[in-house]
């Protein structure tokens, strides 16, 4: 099935550049059902996006591209689509990942390079499909819910006791109320240095967003410097974080009154919740897609769940019940 729809996408794109297509070269994919690939359209290279359908959509895409591009984020630019059969051709951004540039020594101006986007992208709270969609209560519990059923139930096999799903829910509860408490903004939703593209001059493109919602202020940030994928030591993210504060302060996309410790809070906690969900992601792709690349990713992310727990007395408990019962079944998974 994959083969065909390379060779029907090899042939669209044949019909919207008028340029005869070699074989089409594959770039390293991610962890949604689209694939990319590198081809030609006889002046320059563009990258070819197959988003087969009912499992992916190309609207969303389309439109939050073109809100980005208003808004003056530098994001792909759409040359052509065909969203009945899933298909699109794209600029090519290259193959460099903000990812493998980062060093200790590099990190901090990346970072803050990659965080002056993030304004503008919190401004965009609509496209030309509407409203974005609002990160609730009902998103919120359904991610948090992929720790319990992907990574505790299927990966480690843990069954909760009584009081255990009575901790897990008070968690749920205490992040939920984190998420909504915040200023709900544009949220680019997957905002990390695997999602960063390098450019000439050190410039910076983002990709990947069409995941895009309106919620909490903090959820970007968090995502980009507690990224699952690298981890910084605690004084460079607190010192980047709170500066972000400021940033947000001057641009009025943050009341004054929000202090360091309310914004370190809101900070930490989100990554809670995105670290949860992230872990149960992770098992998910490794247990329904035969991704198994991510597994590797598991220890890191929940050592971030545990290690920022223990800055909050009252997630002692929490902490507690990860590293007795959580932790110990995934290093006897590895």
């Amino acid at each position: 099935m994959e083969n065909q729809r390379e060779i029907e996408l090899q042939a669209w794109c044949e019909a919207v550049t008028g340029h005869s297509q070699g074989r089409l070269q594959p770039v390293s994919g991610d962890a949604s059902f689209r694939r990319y690939f590198r081809t030609h359209d006889g002046m320059r290279s563009v990258v070819a996006v197959d988003a087969p359908p009912p499992q992916e959509s190309l609207q969303p895409f389309m439109a939050i591209a073109e809100a980005y591009a208003d808004a003056g984020v530098q994001v792909p630019e759409v040359i052509a689509a065909n969203a009945e059969h899933g298909f699109m051709l794209l600029t090519d951004l290259g193959s460099t990942l903000l990812l493998s540039e980062l060093t200790e020594a590099n990190a901090p101006s990346y970072y803050r390079k990659a965080l002056a986007a993030l304004p503008a992208i919190m401004r965009v709270t609509s496209t030309s499909e509407g409203a974005l969609p609002p990160y609730d209560e009902a998103l919120l519990r359904r991610e948090l819910g992929l720790f319990h059923d992907w990574l505790c139930e299927k990966h480690l096999n843990l069954i909760f006791s009584d009081a255990e799903r009575d901790l897990w829910d008070d968690f749920c509860t205490k992040m939920v109320q984190n998420a909504l408490e915040q200023p709900q903004v544009g949220v680019h939703r997957d905002f990390h240095a695997r999602n960063i593209m390098v450019l000439p001059e050190q410039q910076l493109a983002y990709i990947d967003f069409q995941d895009a919602v309106k919620g909490p202020i903090t959820y970007d940030a968090v995502s980009l410097l507690r990224d699952c994928y690298v981890r910084w030591p605690s004084e460079l993210v607190d010192e980047l974080m709170q500066d972000f504060r400021g940033t947000l302060q001057t641009k009025q996309l943050l009341p004054m009154s929000v202090t360091a410790q309310q914004w370190q809070r809101w900070f930490d906690w989100m990554g809670l919740q995105r670290h949860t969900k992230a872990a149960g992601i992770f098992a998910r792709l490794y247990h329904r897609d035969g991704k198994k690349g991510y597994l590797q990713d598991i220890p890191r992310t929940v050592s971030y769940l545990h290690d920022v727990a223990a800055r909050y007395p009252e997630l002692t408990e929490y902490r507690l019940w990860l590293q007795q019962r959580v932790m110990p079944a995934l290093a006897e998974q590895s």
